[in-house]
């Protein structure tokens, strides 16, 4: 594989995109780049990147299927396909609905961002998402206090004490510097697979595979009561 990966994770309206845009404005025309786009319904993103910056994009749709899922489902895929088109480095950027699931793979640049704005306890509510990555992205620094910064810092530490941080106001690409220069100085990757990094969900679940029903008692598999300290395995 001779294309550098960068996957782009974090919540809904985080400013991924805006991330991503300035990651552009520094990389061309030193280095050519294409575009992913993981979404469940409908997105925007690979035609307005396209547009403004004239490189190749793709976005695929994951409908019923988990964002997440479908991520890694295609990635080999666009790998290839960034590869046919020339491109230094493919940008993958993740729909951000699932934080159990994180979509880094052991080739990729794993970027998760987070907006300032979330809420001081979201870094420890997303710890997969964050643990599992190169780098935080704080984004919307300039829409929150100073003290509220150093807390918000603190909880992406308590997830992750040695991850490297980056506070952002990510439309003027402020304190980015530095995430830039590492970006640059990406290695290309070697030749062994590409593999998930962590340990995916414990199994694919009753409601995931389409059973209405509400109540554990009517699923099998890995399920829980509203008392049970731990998760449970009902039926074969």
């Amino acid at each position: 594989m001779t294309v550098r990966l960068i996957t782009v994770a974090g919540p809904p309206s985080a400013g991924k995109t805006a991330v991503v845009r300035q990651i552009l404005k520094n990389l061309l025309p030193e280095f050519k780049a294409a575009y992913l786009k993981i979404d469940v319904v409908r997105a925007f993103e690979d035609e307005e990147l396209a547009a403004e910056f004239k490189i190749p994009t793709k976005k695929v749709y994951s409908g019923d299927m988990c964002p997440d899922h479908m991520g890694i489902m295609v990635l080999q895929d666009a790998v290839e396909w960034a590869e046919s088109v020339g491109a230094d480095y493919l940008i993958y950027e993740s729909a951000g609905l699932c934080l159990r699931c994180t979509p880094y793979t052991s080739h990729s640049f794993g970027l998760c961002v987070v907006p300032a704005i979330s809420g001081i306890h979201t870094p420890l509510k997303m710890a997969p998402m964050i643990t599992f990555a190169d780098a935080v992205i704080v984004t919307k620094i300039d829409l929150v206090s100073q003290a509220e910064k150093e807390v918000f810092r603190e909880a992406v530490r308590e997830v992750s004490s040695e991850i490297d941080i980056i506070e952002t106001d990510a439309l003027s690409g402020t304190n980015m510097r530095y995430l830039l220069k590492r970006i640059k100085e990406l290695p290309k990757t070697d030749s062994k697979p590409d593999v998930l990094r962590g340990v995916p969900p414990l199994g694919v679940c009753t409601v995931c595979v389409g059973k209405t029903d509400v109540g554990w008692q009517n699923h099998f598999g890995v399920i829980r009561s509203l008392d049970s300290p731990e998760n449970l395995f009902r039926g074969e």
